[in-house]
């Protein structure tokens, strides 16, 4: 299983015509980040990740 970080969700209900996911992703590529968009179908959200890096811990 590959390990990924998570940089940020987007609703997958946004208006016609808008990709923010895609374009957050587009702005951290530019950054030298290799961020991508996959689909979280259970929580209907997108999210901009990055494979291959730990997820860091949550709050104890």
């Amino acid at each position: 299983m590959s390990a990924h970080q998570v940089l940020e969700r987007f609703p997958a209900g946004g208006p016609r015509g808008s990709w923010p996911a895609e374009e957050f992703a587009a702005a951290r590529l530019t950054e030298g980040v290799r961020a991508e968009v996959v689909m979280d179908l259970h929580a209907d959200a997108f999210l901009v990740i990055v494979r291959g890096q730990e997820t860091p811990p949550g709050p104890a």
